[in-house]
């Protein structure tokens, strides 16, 4: 091989190495061609991003940002030159931070929420200062410094009512432990009665006298769950007249006596203003006291009448539904201890007082259907 031939393989790689240089520049070079290019198609863009008016109220700021419901994400997509889609500006669905809102009038709560504030603490005001008031005038009460206002034909009605209702509940409990003791002894009477059936079949040569003592107990067993149905009918009507009939009654009193004290507190404190001098300072007290004392006069006066209204009624209701029940008291015992079956199922039809079977304590869900 000749020494020209030698040199021209030697050369021969190193052309090779330049030519993949050389490639590898000219992509270089392209790529920042392409950047600077797009770099100059971003431009335009940020430049009209930058030129938005701000307003003083930031108004039109506040529009870019909201956008509405069809807030959209945009993307500026860059190509060479010449290419169709050159300019093209892609939409897609916002998925950033900012929250949509809805179009329509804003609602300002800020006066509102003062408003509602401002009334709390006026009524709050006014309940510390009233009660105040009718603190001081039942402990003057109390220790005989202060006047009160005393109706006394009416406070000896409510006496004589808390009386009535301590004596009825005296004879509600009496009645309980009646009924309770004489239901235990219908349920001695029904077993003695079963025991008194079986000796009677298993000893022939006592057999009449074991029978006629079944049967005896048998009979008293029923006839005092007739007693007893009687008992039971004659507590729940008492009992509705001293837990609910009563009770409401001494509710109302109750209402009447708060009513009377806040009528003496302020009159207490018109009286007082009233002894002092008037001025400029005291007048507008005095006017303002003036009027809180009739208010509460008024109201002092309502609930007098509605008391005295109650009372009365309470005292008509109260003597016709114990004289019914103390008829039946008295004629389902008699009936029951002088062993008139017939009579005492009559006291039950008289006063419409149905008895429950042994064992049910009341209609199954079919029956009431």
């Amino acid at each position: 091989m000749s020494e020209s031939a030698m040199s021209a393989a030697g050369e021969a790689p190193s052309l090779a190495v330049d030519s993949h240089t050389a490639a590898a520049e000219m992509h270089a070079q392209d790529s920042e061609s392409d950047s600077e290019e797009s770099e100059m198609a971003e431009a335009p863009a940020r430049d009209s991003a930058a030129e938005i008016p701000v307003t003083s109220n930031g108004e039109d700021v506040k529009h870019m940002m909201t956008g509405g419901p069809t807030l959209k994400e945009t993307r500026i997509v860059s190509s060479s030159y010449g290419n169709p889609s050159e300019g093209i500006i892609e939409a897609e669905p916002y998925r950033g931070g900012l929250k949509n809102t809805q179009s329509g009038p804003v609602v300002i709560t800020d006066d509102i929420s003062k408003n509602i504030a401002l009334e709390k603490l006026e009524q709050v005001k006014k309940w510390s200062i009233s009660t105040y008031k009718c603190t001081r005038q039942v402990l003057s009460e109390k220790l005989g410094r202060g006047s009160k206002t005393v109706d006394l034909e009416l406070e000896s009605q409510i006496e004589i009512l808390r009386d009535t209702k301590k004596k009825y509940e005296n004879l509600l409990r009496l009645a309980r432990q009646m009924a309770t003791q004489f239901y235990q002894v219908v349920q001695t009477q029904r077993q003695l009665g079963d025991a008194f059936g079986e000796l009677s079949v298993k000893s022939p040569e006592l057999h009449e006298e074991f029978g006629y003592n079944a049967e005896t107990q048998k009979l008293l067993c029923k006839n005092g769950e007739t007693l007893l149905g009687a008992i039971n009918f004659f507590i729940a009507s008492v009992n509705t007249l001293v837990n609910k009939t009563i009770e409401d009654t001494l509710i109302a009193v109750k209402h009447y006596e708060n009513a009377r004290i806040e009528y003496d507190a302020y009159r207490t404190d018109l009286e007082e203003l009233n002894l002092g001098p008037r001025d400029a300072v005291t007048i507008p007290k005095i006017e303002q006291s003036q009027l809180q004392f009739q208010i509460h006069k008024e109201k002092f006066d309502k609930l007098r009448g509605s008391v005295s209204v109650k009372l009365k009624f309470l005292d008509e209701n109260k003597i016709k539904v114990m004289h019914n029940q103390l008829l039946l008291f008295h004629n389902a015992v008699s009936a029951y201890f002088a062993g008139n079956q017939h009579q005492l199922e009559q006291v039950l039809k008289q006063f419409h007082i149905k008895l429950k079977a042994p064992g049910s304590d009341g209609p199954s869900w079919l029956e009431e259907q």
